[in-house]
Parts: structure tokens; C-alpha cells; sequence
């Protein structure tokens, strides 16, 4: 089983990345504030990028190392990788398969199918944890619901069809999401996702932790060998890693939602760390994405038994095992894709 590195986050704007030998080095106002040797990280996550020299560029690009670039509040910006190592063979039969009109149904059936399941458990997990502070009547009532849109997903005739389940599955599941909050209400409440910007504290934290996600999906995917960028649900589109998306729906409320969660109701993030830009959105202060990325590192060390392989893995190990078994499954190693499903 593959070894989790760490990943570097560097979240002052005024960073600036070189290289000393074989190590990363963050210097700020031309000091050097922390290294660490770059056999020891797997990716480098930047906010505001505000600098880093080519020689550091070139040893990201030879030891596998990519760097994500975000805005300082989190949205995508782009990404350096390395020279592609995957098996060309791998790729191949992944375009041709993404190119069979039934393949592409059949396996954005699992993908949704998978998140509304995981949705669901959210919600009956919350039933069973705080049962006193939830209306247990409403969440039960989501629940039945979302098993229903699971077991649409599964048969659905078309990506149209199945879009719409989808659609329908999360105003179901976001419209029961305050529930689930059971602490600090005042400052944290959903009405509904929104995106491009996010309206309120928690949909900021959400979008925040899916653009995390699906940089941690799309690593693993090229790690496996297979392009990011060549999907099933997601369309292709120029710059868009299709793949990534599609992987990352079974992960969202296992590893995001419920990340979230905890964060408000531990009170461990609090309405004074957010900033209401009205057109432009709620934004985080520096403090608060250090709290959450603290806080995501620190998901990703512990461990759980995986409901496939049957075997204990670190949490942040998850999207790399589940690349793995989707290479498995496009070459033939596997009849399905098993999609995880969390306890």
C-alpha cells in the first residue's frame, strides 16, 4: 500500500517557495521560515501565490510533486505537474471506454448512486449521534427519500435522467443540512448550495473543502496512471479534470460534509473568521483556513477499515485507493468499480 506524504500548505501571501538542494524551502521578506526535504511531501497547495523560483518548479517536476495554485480564498487557479508517467495502454482504454455511450451511463450511475448513499448515511448518522438535538421525524423523512434517488440513480436511461436524480437527491439532502448543525446556529446556517461565490459561512466552508478534494482526487488519479481530464458524468471540457469530479462525488459528504460539521459544531471555526463581500461572497480570514486545513491534515492520518479491500487505511490514503481500483477496474481486473461506501 502507498505510504501518505504530507502536504504542504502555504497560506501567507507573502511566501515565496525556492529550492536548497533537495529540499523546499518558504522564505517570507527574504527569511527562511520553515524546509522540509521534498521526498517527504506529495504535493504543495498554494493560496495567493505570490512566488517560487524555476529550480523549485524543476524538482517538484522530478520527484512526482505537483503544485496547486488557489486563490487566497480557495478557488481553483491552475497546476504543475510533472512529465505524465502513466501506462499509455491504461489511458488508451480509458478514452475508449469514456467513448461507449453505455460504459459512461452505466459507471455515472455508480458515481451518483454512491454519493446519494453516502448523503444518506450522513443524515442517519446524525440520527444516531444526536438524536436529541436533531428532528429526528425530518431527517428520517430525507432519508427515505435519498433511498429512493439512490435506487432511481442505479436505473436511470440516460445522463439527462440521471442529472436530474442527482439535482433532486442534493435540494433533498442541503434543504435537511441545518439540522445536522447543532451548535453556533446563529452564524452557520445553509439555505440551499450555492457556488461562484458562496452566500453564506457554511456553503464558504464546503466549496472550500470540495476545491482541496478534488485536487487530492485528481493527484491520485495521475499517480494511478489515469488522465484526470477524461471523464463519465462530467463532460469533457477544456482545463476541467472530468475524472477527478466524477471520483470525487463518493467522497464528498464522507470527507468534506461531515468535516464541516464537526468544525462548526466543535466550534472550532466561528462566525468572526468570515467576511460577506455581498456580490463577491463570503470569504475566510487567514486564521480560519488554517483552522480547517489543520483540521483536514489531521482527518487524513486517521484510520478506517476499507468496505472493499477489507483492509485498515489511513483516510487520506481513500482517493488513491479508489484511483487504484478504478485503473483495476479499466483494465479488466475487476467486473465493476466498487464505489466507497462509508459506515
Amino acid at each position: 500500500m502507498r505510504k501518505l506524504l504530507n502536504t504542504l500548505y502555504i497560506t501567507s501571501p507573502d511566501s515565496y517557495l525556492s529550492r536548497d538542494g533537495e529540499n523546499v524551502v518558504v522564505l517570507v521578506e527574504n527569511k527562511e521560515k520553515f524546509r522540509i526535504p521534498v521526498h517527504n511531501i506529495e504535493g504543495i497547495v498554494t493560496f495567493g501565490y505570490c512566488g517560487a523560483s524555476p529550480a523549485l518548479f524543476g524538482l517538484c517536476a522530478e520527484r512526482n510533486v505537483s503544485i496547486c495554485f488557489l486563490t487566497e480564498h480557495g478557488r481553483y487557479w491552475g497546476r504543475l505537474a510533472g512529465p505524465v508517467r502513466g501506462n499509455v495502454l491504461l489511458r488508451r482504454k480509458q478514452y475508449r471506454m469514456a467513448d461507449n455511450e453505455k460504459i459512461a451511463l452505466d459507471l455515472s450511475c455508480l458515481f451518483v448512486a454512491g454519493k446519494i448513499a453516502n448523503c444518506r448515511n450522513v443524515l442517519q448518522r446524525a440520527i444516531r449521534d444526536h438524536g436529541t438535538c436533531v428532528t429526528v421525524s425530518t431527517l428520517e423523512e430525507a432519508a427515505d427519500l435519498l433511498y429512493a434517488r439512490q435506487k432511481q440513480a442505479l436505473t436511470a436511461k440516460s445522463l439527462d435522467t440521471l442529472r436530474g436524480i442527482e439535482g433532486d437527491a442534493a435540494n433533498i439532502y442541503f434543504g435537511v443540512l441545518n439540522e445536522l448543525i447543532i451548535a453556533q446556529k446563529e452564524d452557520f446556517s445553509i439555505n440551499g448550495r450555492t457556488r461562484r461565490p458562496p452566500k453564506d459561512n457554511v456553503n464558504t466552508l464546503l466549496s472550500f473543502m470540495y476545491t482541496i478534494l478534488a485536487n487530492e482526487v485528481q493527484s491520485a488519479l495521475e499517480v494511478t496512471g489515469l488522465d484526470p481530464y477524461v471523464g463519465f458524468l462530467h463532460t469533457d471540457r477544456p482545463g476541467r479534470p472530468s475524472l477527478a469530479l466524477d471520483l470525487m462525488e463518493e467522497f464528498r459528504p464522507y470527507l468534506a460534509d461531515r468535516l464541516v460539521l464537526t468544525l462548526i459544531n466543535r466550534k472550532q471555526v466561528n462566525g468572526k473568521g468570515f467576511i460577506n463581500r455581498n456580490e463577491s461572497g463570503v470569504i475566510m480570514n487567514e486564521e480560519t483556513r488554517k483552522e480547517v486545513i489543520s483540521a483536514w491534515q489531521k482527518r487524513k492520518q486517521e484510520e478506517i477499515l476499507h468496505p472493499f479491500l477489507q483492509e485498515r487505511i489511513q483516510v487520506g490514503l481513500l482517493p488513491y485507493v479508489q484511483a487504484l481500483l478504478f485503473a483495476r477496474f479499466i483494465r479488466g481486473d475487476l467486473d465493476n468499480y466498487p464505489v466507497f461506501l462509508m459506515k
